[in-house]
């Protein structure tokens, strides 16, 4: 009977290790692995590990299936695993010559980690595991080679489909019609693209066509998970899965289902998929060239957006253009933009014809060359500072004078920076305005208040003059004795027709200080309202003896702060009025009323009432005259209600009229006893 083994299992293994090839590369896997990794990473030049896991991918298997096949022959070889390595490494972008250092390297690192042990391999089995070694290697770079023609040759075809420039959906539908002839599994594929929150079809070929193109299909389980992931999906049984949602595919009976993210770099453009009624998996050479499809697909999507918003933009742009170019002709400004070198960019018709240059004639020529050294020096000196400081400068004046006609020519020119919408600087901007006739119209306007200065100076002084001595002379006239009835009646007529006159004077020079000079004057300071009346009615009475004038008063308190002179003023005026259209034999009565906050005077006559069509422009100044000439009665010149009206507003009161056959004609003002506050207009 024989004794049991008392020895550990590491011991068994370190025996069992001694010369056999499979046991070196199943004990010392790991660190192969990680040898072999970091020969990669210096080989291809990475400084860190980007993708540690699809590095390594199916060498730990590999390793695994190369020491069974040491050990048990070549048949323990995983084609699959080979296959799918060499896929990987292809759909990652390894040439051959990569795929091939790989394994180089691996070879490498197990024979440094032999040379390392005590003890040699068996005779033979160095040699076993490198046949098989070669063995993988070999049929690695055959598929890898073999797929990687198939693609080229497949890329060939798909460029040929792109040479006539063919629509989108032609060129998609021509690119899966090649993935389809390539493929012998593939039954039908198609392209869908994101469109707000669903997947639209947008080509397809194969099964279905005719039922899924158009379709809208909504972001639903399985998009929304390849959507977050941004990785393929596949589905072994289509036609019962329920996370497919296109329902023409269900009735085609589809097994295998490969669909794959379109994406223009972060973002998600569509889907693209391909499925097969006869296979449930698709092989990794299809999946390649389905993926290099794929991408030349989203490539060409990507391609025709980008075209199309070149296109969108040109043509915004040319739009704007358009509308400047019509905006800048319409203007009725001088426009200009210059660079930073001060050379003309663009100017309008009306700058061009002030250089005295056509338009084109602008465009890359500096404003020296363009406006002459006369204007150009102090215009060079202004445009520098704004592309030095960044900031406008307005109201800048410029003029010209041309000798040989004569005539001077004046500009009000704004300068401004020309900014992008991020703020850099291009340039700088001018907007020129022809202001020659408004300096010509000043010029006239000055002239027309020189001579207004003449004429009211002659007005208030040099006529006033003579008038007083008529006015005197009469006045003595009148009280000189022996006069007869025809010379007193004569006296009487040069007394009011001299009376009549110096009020005409007074209310012209009023009239133009309120359309010239900004309103009459008012002086306010304390009076007594019935004193200020009873003197104005004392002096008029002089001038008409047989026409009664009475005051009546009513009320306690008459007293306010008014300007004197502008109360007779008022006063004079409306019974001077009402005496020129009252009946001959009538009063005209005046009352004073106390009203609390103001004083209302009244001027009262009997008479014919004011014609309606008159009343609403009563107070304008110039209006005509209600007397017809064949009454004999004074014609006016509509100036006194106007100043009435004027003066009565400067302080703060109003002025009404009511007038009718059966009551006569009243006026009436109020008289705030407040006055108005510094500045006041009336309204």
């Amino acid at each position: 009977m024989q004794e049991p083994d008392s020895r550990s299992v590491d011991e068994h293994r370190q025996e069992d290790a001694h010369g056999s090839a499979a046991v070196f590369l199943r004990v010392h896997r790991e660190s192969l692995l990680a040898e072999w990794q970091q020969a990669i990473l210096d080989h291809l030049g990475w400084k860190t590990p980007r993708h540690t896991s699809w590095l390594i991918d199916h060498l730990p298997e590999l390793l695994s299936t190369l020491a069974d096949a040491v050990e048990s022959g070549p048949e323990a070889l995983d084609q699959r695993l080979e296959v799918a390595h060499a896929a990987a490494r292809m759909e990652e972008g390894f040439d051959l010559g990569e795929v091939g250092q790989e394994y180089a390297l691996l070879r490498r690192c197990i024979l440094r980690r032999l040379e390392a042990q005590e003890t040699p391999l068996r005779k033979g089995e160095l040699t076993r595991m490198e046949e098989m070694l070669d063995r993988v290697v070999t049929r690695t770079m055959t598929f890898f080679w073999e797929t990687k023609q198939r693609i080229l040759q497949t890329l060939d075809r798909l460029a040929e489909a792109t040479l006539d420039d063919p629509d989108m959906e032609t060129l998609l539908e021509r690119l899966l019609t090649r993935l389809m002839e390539a493929a012998l599994t593939v039954d039908t594929a198609a392209v869908l693209l994101l469109e707000g929150d669903a997947l639209v079809v947008h080509a397809a070929v194969g099964l279905g066509t005719d039922q899924v193109k158009g379709a809208r299909v909504p972001l639903g389980q399985l998009t929304r998970e390849m959507v977050a992931t941004r990785k393929p999906f596949f589905i072994r049984s289509a036609a019962t899965d329920p996370r497919v949602l296109l329902e023409p595919l269900r009735r085609e009976g589809l097994r295998a289902l490969y669909g794959i993210p379109l994406m223009d770099g972060e973002r998600l453009r569509g889907v693209a998929y391909m499925g097969s009624r006869t296979a449930f998996t698709f092989s990794d050479a299809d999946t390649l060239l389905f993926h290099a499809v794929a991408q030349r697909a989203s490539a060409h999507i990507s391609q025709v957006e980008l075209h199309a918003r070149e296109h969108a933009a040109r043509q915004q742009a040319e739009e704007s253009l358009a509308l400047l170019d019509s905006f800048l002709e319409a203007v009725p400004l001088g426009i200009a933009f210059l660079d930073l070198e001060l050379r003309h960019v663009r100017v309008n018709g009306t700058l061009a014809a002030i250089n005295h240059q056509p338009v084109e004639a602008h465009r890359g020529r500096t404003l020296r060359e363009m406006a002459g050294d006369s204007l150009a020096e102090p215009i060079e000196r202004i445009m520098r500072r704004v592309l030095e400081r960044g900031e406008s400068v307005q109201d800048v004046f410029l003029e010209r004078t041309d000798a040989a006609r004569g005539s001077t020519t004046y500009w009000q020119v704004d300068y401004f920076p020309v900014r992008t919408q991020d703020g850099a600087l291009l340039g700088v901007g001018a907007a020129v305005v022809d202001i020659s006739d408004h300096k010509h119209a000043e010029a006239t306007l000055q002239q027309a208040l020189d001579f207004r200065e003449e004429l009211l100076a002659i007005l208030g002084h040099d006529l006033r003059n003579p008038l007083h001595a008529v006015t005197a002379s009469a006045f003595m006239l009148g009280r000189a004795p022996g006069l007869d009835d025809a010379s007193k009646r004569a006296v009487d007529r040069i007394r009011k027709s001299s009376a009549r006159m110096g009020r005409m004077i007074n209310d012209i020079l009023d009239f133009a200080r309120t359309r010239l000079g900004g309103g009459i004057p008012v002086n306010a300071r304390h009076v007594n309202m019935d004193e200020l009346c009873q003197g104005a009615l004392e002096e008029l009475q002089v001038t008409y003896p047989e026409r009664p004038l009475p005051l009546k008063t009513r009320g306690g308190n008459l007293e306010g702060h008014w300007d004197p002179d502008r109360v007779t003023q008022v006063l004079g005026n409306l019974v001077v009025n009402a005496l020129q259209h009252a009946r001959s034999d009538s009063p005209v009565c005046t009352t004073l009323t106390d009203a609390g906050a103001d004083v209302v005077m009244c001027v009262h006559n009997e008479g014919d009432p004011i014609p309606e069509d008159l009343l609403p422009r009563l107070f304008d100044p110039f209006k005509a005259s209600r007397a017809p000439e064949e009454s004999g009665k004074h014609r006016s010149l509509g100036l006194g209600l106007y100043i009435v009206h004027e003066i009565v507003q400067m302080h703060g009161g109003s002025v009404q009229v009511d007038s009718s056959a059966e009551r006569g004609t009243t006026f009436t003002v109020r008289w705030p006893r407040v006055p108005p506050a510094p500045g006041h207009r009336p309204a």
